[in-house]
């Protein structure tokens, strides 16, 4: 009966290893924080160095927060994990296991603890962490794309979709607006017309309707802005440097919104356009933004 026991405790737990591997093998990268919660500095006893070395060293392609990401991750963030060391210490023993959790926020996987009973904190959290690694060694990481969609990147389409939508239904509403601008503007301009017979109706109407069509457009300011890259999107900052816009990304290439402003940004040509409307008279505003 013992034996029976043991044996299905075996399949269990090599089962739940094999699950874990083929999750995390559908990861590219690992993203360690600069600072774990329990800890009151930034890679305080160097444990967040060790973290990433260790991850590296096991496989895995290990970022930093906040250093330069890779293209693939800062387009689509669901390849990569966030990690973070929870810590369960006693009196005698320093305890601790690594988290990772996806891009929802949702756990994925959790080390076995790993323990320390040294007495000194440098020594007893290396001691730990490096034990901890033992359970994530021997998963034998290695990155395999998802061949089917993952929920993370199916979420992702769902929120370009709207943002598309939602762009194309501003689009249409500017083109209505526009034809019954036209349409009022031909209904003043006719008995103008009639009153003033020297001026031909057909001139008329013309110079009128290209004045409301045609767009307020600024003068190309002087200044020159810089793209600095955020999340889904860019923060445009001067020379000083100070903050002008933030642009979000769209589901159309080359198409942002502005933060806080009822606004779009596009490229036309090798210019960029900054266009809103102002006292219902919709202006376009060149940008001279260097990428």
């Amino acid at each position: 009966m013992k034996t029976k026991i043991s044996a299905l405790f075996v399949i269990c737990f090599l089962t739940i290893g094999a699950f874990a591997q083929t999750n995390l093998n559908n990861y590219k990268y690992i993203i360690v924080p600069n600072k774990f919660d329990f800890l009151k500095e930034a890679d305080q006893y160097q444990l967040n160095s060790l973290t990433e070395f260790l991850f590296n060293k096991y496989g895995f392609l290990a970022l930093m927060e906040g250093s330069t990401y890779p293209d693939d991750v800062l387009k689509n963030r669901c390849l990569a994990l966030k990690s973070n060391l929870i810590k369960d210490s006693s009196m005698f023993k320093t305890r601790v296991a690594i988290e990772l959790k996806n891009c929802n926020d949702q756990v994925v996987y959790t080390s076995e603890m790993g323990e320390s009973r040294e007495k000194e904190y440098q020594r007893a959290y290396t001691e730990a962490l490096r034990n901890t690694f033992k359970s994530i060694e021997a998963l034998n990481y290695k990155y395999v794309p998802s061949t089917t969609p993952s929920v993370e990147v199916s979420q992702e389409a769902e929120i370009k979709n709207e943002v598309s939508k939602e762009i194309q239904q501003l689009k249409e509403e500017i083109q209505n607006l526009k034809k019954e601008k036209e349409i009022a503007v031909v209904e003043k301009v006719v008995p103008k017309v009639e009153a003033v017979p020297q001026v031909p109706v057909k001139e008329a109407i013309i110079e009128k309707v290209e004045t409301v069509n045609t767009p307020a457009i600024k003068e190309m300011s002087t200044g020159v802005l810089y793209a600095q890259a955020i999340e889904n999107g860019f923060q445009l900052v001067d020379s000083t440097p100070k903050v002008v816009y933030k642009i979000k990304k769209t589901g159309i290439a080359d198409v942002y919104l502005v933060e806080n402003k009822n606004a779009t940004l596009y490229k036309k040509g090798s210019n960029w356009i900054l266009e809103y409307y102002e006292n219902n008279v919709l202006k376009q505003e060149p940008l001279d933004i260097k990428f």
